[in-house]
């Protein structure tokens, strides 16, 4: 039972990056853009667009989205003489090759999760894990909007769907059975889980945050989790 789970396990964490080369990939036009920004030290959305012929929202769609997923790294350029806003350029992390694959799970340090949970209260372990989750969440919006404007949670919700694919959840935003919803169709804490449901705040957080530092505080989130008993792994936003 163990090994078929095993396998199970292994099954999805493919699954999961398919989806998440797919998401950043799929598009022709954005490998392009990708090989392009890789190319440079640092490019911004208007350069893109006169190099691809494309409008400047839409180069900046494809950047995005490729930060969301952990390809390329967004950051505010202070360094110009030009008068106005600094421009915010986008660059490949050090140069180096994209991580298709998101990061494996360190099955000794979930034991090691799974063991302190037992001696620590429920309700404590969740605000914690809830904690945790958010603060990393506000890290990654950090990453991929430095000094953007708030966006509305429309807009935003693909953002946080790609980031949360790019870390081995397989998310997608909305469907037309839940359009507010943000669904994810694998869990990276596998079986751990599934044995402490208090992970799942740390699901929750990691949206919350993202949200947050996407959109401004004040977005309220809502959990729904297999391990808890629920249809579907998903996030309902508002």
């Amino acid at each position: 039972m163990r090994v078929a789970s095993r396998r199970e396990s292994a099954d999805e964490g493919f699954s999961a990056t398919v989806a998440a080369i797919t998401s950043a990939f799929g598009d022709t036009t954005r490998r392009q853009i990708y090989l392009y920004a890789r190319g440079e030290e640092g490019v911004t959305a208007t350069e893109v667009a006169e190099s691809f012929d494309l409008h400047p929202n839409v180069a900046r769609h494809h950047l995005d989205k490729l930060v969301a997923g952990g390809y390329l790294e967004a950051y505010v350029d202070h360094g110009g003489t030009a008068v106005g806003r600094p421009s915010k350029r986008y660059r490949s992390d050090a140069g180096g090759a994209p991580a298709l694959v998101p990061a494996p799970r360190d099955d000794l340090l979930l034991a090691l999760l799974a063991r302190l949970l037992t001696r620590i209260d429920p309700c404590e372990a969740e605000l914690i894990a809830e904690e945790v989750g958010c603060d990393y969440g506000r890290s990654l919006a950090a990453q991929m909007a430095p000094g953007d404007a708030p966006r509305s949670v429309r807009s935003a919700m693909a953002s946080v769907a790609d980031a949360l694919t790019a870390h081995g959840f397989a998310a997608h935003a909305g469907d037309p059975a839940s359009p507010h919803a943000i669904v994810r169709d694998h869990c990276p804490f596998g079986d751990a889980a599934i044995d402490h449901p208090v992970l799942c705040a740390a699901d929750r957080g990691l949206v919350e945050g993202l949200l947050k530092g996407l959109c401004g505080d004040g977005v309220p989130v809502q959990l729904s989790s297999r391990a808890r008993g629920d249809e579907i792994c998903a996030t309902v936003v508002g």
